[in-house]
Formats: C-alpha cells, structure tokens, sequence
C-alpha cells in the first residue's frame, strides 16, 4: 500500500540501512532491499507469527542483507542501533489476512472466534473484553477508540446478552449491534468502528505507536526519513502531533498548553515533509479498495 510513495520518501539505496517496522507479508521490505541492492540492509519485524512465515519465504532470496525478527515495533530500540538507518516505516494497519482469517477474529465480516491479537502469544482477546469487562469501561472503548456514537446503547446491550449467554463469535457481536442500532446505511461503519476498538485495546496500540514512533525517529542517521502509514483519525492525530513536536523550536512542560510564556527555546530535530498527508491514487483505490483510507507523513531528521 502507498508503495511508490513510500518509496519515494525513503530513498532506499546501496550502502544504508533501513527499517520496516511492521513487515507483514513483506511487500515494503522486499521493495526497500530490491532498491538499495546491492549493499543496503534492512532491520524488519513484525509481531504476527503467521506473517514473519510469509516475510521469511519472501525476502530469502536477500539472504545476508536482512534481519527479520518477531516483536513489537514498539520495542524495537533493544535491537536496532541508534542513528543507523537512512529509513524508517511503520505501516499502521493490519493485513488483508488478518482481516479476511475469519480464526484470527479481526472483523465482522469473517465468523471467528473473538480474538483480535496481532501476537497471539498475547492474553488478552477481544472476547474476554467483551464479556468480562463493565458496561462503563466498554462505553468508553467503543467512544474514545472507534468514536462511537452509540457506544453506551452498544455496552448496554452486550451487557443484557451476556446474562443470558456468553458473546464468543465475531458474527455474534455483529449481528448484537445489528439488532441494536438497525439503520442499514450506518450499519457498516458502525460495526468497523466497534470492531477497530477492540482490536485496538486487545493490541494497546495507542500505547505501542507512541513508543514506535519515538523508537523509530531514534534509529535515523542525520537526514533519515520516517514514514508513517495510518488509516483512521486516532492514528494520524498521534502521528501529526509527534512530527510536528519533532519540527518545531521549543519545548513545552509535560502537560501544559502551547502557550508562549511556556515555551523553551531549542533546536527543531526534523523537518516536516508532509504538512498534509500524501493519499492514495486513484488507480491504487481502484485496485485495492482498502486503501482508499490510508495516508502517508514523512519527516527528515536534522
């Protein structure tokens, strides 16, 4: 997804080292390494089991070029070397098989059994969310996650249905929340909005993306680039507010507005290369029509 432009950004070369945090089925990666042949190396990881098989298989024909581990992008900094890399991506979303694996248990549209984790050596799954945790705590999940706006009438029904019996299926809660809030036009996104919140809270990703990305940004060499792909608006409002930190001269004190009797004066660490973000073509929309919410920010290390 956004090959070209991601491309584009990083400039993968020989002799330089690159990053890809989230290899997946290892599209980027064996991009990044066809780019920077002959000599360039790539650093990648991916917490999912099943896709470091498929990276593995994929990028073997590069064998002394790359490192490929199993881990969270977030924890990458015990591994990767600091200011070794002229690229870093993170590619936020999750995978067509993630999505279309109905035992993975990530949508609505596959029947599987309430999962959701990206590592399943992970406990915490959706369904013990979904069962297990109060009518209050799944409102708040469902509204700060998925910004929904039915999130208390959603809770409150999840509550009622597992009194009489326990939500196991991805087809289960669906068709709870369709018997809920029936309106079929809103029915859709309603249903990927729930389903976002709790893939995100079984994964901790608002957590994970803000480690990764300062993770990241400390990998790259004096003009190294950072790419970051999002597909919804929690994610890209993280991301801009971290690469604008990054841009701007000053500091703030933990917590306190951006007010200018606040702020110290410093070096900006980056340079903004995206001050909007770089969207899909239309041909790509057209091809894969799950990129059509995707969007690409880059920044340069100074």
């Amino acid at each position: 997804m956004l090959l070209a432009e991601v491309l584009a950004s990083l400039r993968p070369r020989a002799g330089k080292a690159f990053f890809d945090g989230t290899c997946g089925g290892a599209g980027h990666s064996v991009a990044m390494l066809r780019e920077s042949s002959p000599t360039g190396f790539l650093y990648a990881c991916d917490q999912d089991g099943d896709a470091i098989a498929a990276a593995t298989e994929r990028i073997a024909p590069y064998a002394g070029r790359f490192e490929l581990r199993r881990m969270n992008f977030a924890d990458a900094a015990e591994w990767v070397p600091p200011a070794s890399c002229a690229g870093a991506l993170i590619d936020c979303g999750i995978s067509s098989f993630q999505i279309d694996h109905g035992p993975r248990g990530f949508s609505f549209q596959a029947d599987g059994p309430l999962d959701s984790r990206m590592d399943q050596r992970s406990e915490l799954t959706a369904g013990e969310i979904v069962n297990g945790w109060s009518v209050e705590e799944l409102a708040n999940v469902f509204w700060e996650l998925g910004e929904e706006r039915e999130s208390r009438r959603i809770a409150r029904a999840i509550e009622a249905e597992r009194k009489m019996r326990k939500i196991e299926t991805t087809r289960q809660l669906a068709g709870l929340i369709e018997r809920v809030c029936p309106r079929g036009d809103q029915l859709p996104g309603r249903l990927a909005r729930v389903f976002q919140a709790l893939r995100m809270t079984v994964n901790r990703e608002v957590e994970v993306l803000r480690r990764g990305l300062a993770a990241a940004f400390g990998f790259l060499e004096p003009g190294g680039r950072l790419a970051v792909i999002s597909f919804h608006s929690i994610e890209d409002r993280l991301i801009k507010e971290f690469m604008r930190e990054q841009a701007r001269t000053y500091d703030l004190p933990p917590g306190e507005p951006d007010l200018p009797h606040l702020r110290r004066d410093r070096p900006a660490r980056a340079r903004d290369l995206t001050r909007k973000p770089i969207s899909p073509t239309a041909e790509e929309i057209a091809a894969n029509p799950r990129a059509r919410s995707a969007h690409l920010r880059v920044i340069e290390r100074i």
